[in-house]
C-alpha cells in the first residue's frame, strides 16, 4: 500500500435525532443521522412514517383515504 494517501480517521460520536449516540471512526468531525437502529421501524416493530414534504397527506387527500 502507498503511504500517506489515506485520510486520518478519529473516533467520534454519531448522534441520532432520537438522542441515541454511537462511537464510530470517521474522517468527519461531527455526524448526525435521522434514523438509527434504536428508532428505525424495522428494528423497533412500530410503524413510523418519516414525511418531511407532506407526500403522505397529499396522497391521502388525492385518493380520499381515511386513517
Amino acid at each position: 500500500m502507498k503511504k500517506d494517501i489515506h485520510p486520518d480517521s478519529k473516533e467520534i460520536i454519531a448522534t441520532c435525532v432520537c438522542g441515541a449516540t454511537y462511537k464510530i471512526d470517521s474522517v468527519k468531525a461531527d455526524v448526525r443521522v435521522d434514523i438509527c437502529a434504536a428508532c428505525h421501524p424495522f428494528y423497533t416493530g412500530t410503524e413510523k412514517i418519516v414525511d418531511t414534504e407532506g407526500r403522505v397527506e397529499r396522497f391521502n387527500r388525492q385518493y380520499k383515504l381515511k386513517k
